[in-house]
């Protein structure tokens, strides 16, 4: 898609504009982003949407504070020629971007972005792309990583996709579809057409496939979906299961929880030879199984102590260490892309609520409660969570975001009521 990225500033030039992560309160930089100078009238038209949702994402993060175009003093004409600095530092601005959106004479678009430490004067990072002028967005989402990994010291989170639950119609006949979006919620596309219900897609950490479950006629059947080919393929059908596999982090295994009886257990499967591994062997309900990033261990959720807790175990089973200890229930468990924490739903006098804990039990937090608040997901750089949330009656599901600190919840914009998100890793 983008092609032929070429660096055009030091990485090395270490100037003031800085975010500073920590888990106390972040001062959100101000940055200024014009919008980007077009090579012919209709450039200008895509300089100006580039600029807008670079905006967009990086005030979304929470970690930025993006100056109003009309502070502005100086109008960005040349990319080439270095800004005025005192004119930014007058408007308070600690970064700018400048751009250029070119058409080239074989149809694509050339993409040019600078980031500028406006108090030292350096250039800080800087890069052109080559693409399809239908992929501008895609751009956009590349160089608000950039810009965010070059101010955070943190990978970004923009240049990636949401597979969820479509869902439209009257509660009690409620069309079920399978949907991809970028993060920010643009470009959606419909997976499946909705003649059988699915739920609980999963996203593959090393490609772009997807689990997920449909309910058809019989047993609910679990499919492996390629969303760059549009093939899908059928995993087996599986009396009795609840919740749609998750992959291991490889992308060639994924690993599940089998009813039988009144008990269910976990369940690793080749995705190649389609043999299975059973893991768990007990009277308890072992489910939601997700593996930890490096695929040596797996956390999920059992009720052999009681009630609904948080596990630890290798990922070739044995022994499973309990983490958490809370009042009320915890399920759905999912390790962060990052490996430091472990997100989890909790429910609990008459509340829902997404919470995160340190794999051995430490540090547990719940960021945000309410009533049914479910299915959390991790952006792929594990800053930040999406899930879905339900006020009930007549009105249905929709997504939000919200950061691992617990600050910046935000609603993700969907065309209808939406569910069971799952984040994809980067695309780039």
């Amino acid at each position: 898609m983008a092609s032929a990225a070429v660096l055009l500033g030091s990485r090395q030039a270490v100037g003031q504009a800085r975010v500073q992560i920590t888990e106390g309160n972040v001062a959100p930089l101000p940055i200024a982003i014009p919008n980007f100078v077009g090579g012919t009238p209709s450039d200008n038209e895509v300089g100006a949407g580039v600029a807008k949702v670079i905006t967009n994402n990086l005030k979304r993060s929470g970690l930025f504070a993006p100056i109003d175009q009309a502070a502005y003093i100086e109008k960005i004409t040349n990319i080439d020629v270095p800004p005025q600095f005192d004119n930014w530092k007058t408007i308070n601005a600690q970064a700018l971007v400048t751009g250029r959106m070119t058409r080239q004479g074989d149809g694509r678009l050339k993409a040019e972005f600078r980031l500028w430490d406006v108090a030292t004067g350096q250039q800080l990072a800087g890069q052109q792309y080559f693409t399809s002028p239908e992929y501008w967005r895609r751009i956009a989402h590349i160089i608000s990583d950039q810009i965010y990994e070059r101010l955070t010291g943190e990978k970004g989170y923009f240049d990636s996709r949401v597979v969820f639950v479509d869902e439209s119609g009257s509660s009690q006949r409620r069309v079920k579809r399978l949907a991809l979006m970028d993060q920010d919620g643009a470009n959606v596309r419909y997976l499946t057409r909705g003649a059988d219900l699915v739920i609980t897609p999963r996203f593959s950490p090393s490609t772009q496939e997807v689990t997920y479950m449909e309910f058809g006629q019989g047993d609910p059947r679990v499919y492996l979906f390629n969303i760059e080919t549009g093939q899908r393929e059928i995993v087996g059908n599986f009396p009795g299961m609840s919740f749609a596999p998750r992959f291991a982090p490889d992308g060639q295994r994924i690993i599940m929880s089998l009813q039988q009886g009144g008990n269910s257990n976990l369940f690793v499967m080749d995705l190649r030879s389609k043999s299975t591994t059973r893991l768990t062997d007990t009277p308890a309900i072992d489910t939601s199984p997700s593996y930890s990033p490096d695929g040596a261990r797996i956390c999920f959720e059992s009720d052999r102590g009681g009630k609904p807790q948080i596990y630890v175990m290798g990922a070739t089973g044995g022994g499973a260490q309990r983490i958490s200890f809370g009042e009320g229930s915890y399920s759905t468990p999912v390790w962060s892309p990052r490996g430091d924490y472990i997100a989890f739903t909790k429910q609990g006098g008459g509340q829902f609520s997404i919470g995160i804990i340190k794999p051995d039990g430490s540090g547990e937090r719940i960021l945000t409660s309410g009533f049914h608040n479910e299915g959390p997901t991790f952006a792929p750089n594990g800053r930040v969570l999406m899930f879905f949330r339900d006020p009930g009656g007549n009105s249905g599901p929709s997504l939000h975001t919200i950061d691992v600190s617990g600050r910046n919840e935000l609603k993700v914009p969907t065309p209808g009521f939406a569910s069971d998100p799952a984040w994809s890793p980067l695309l780039s």
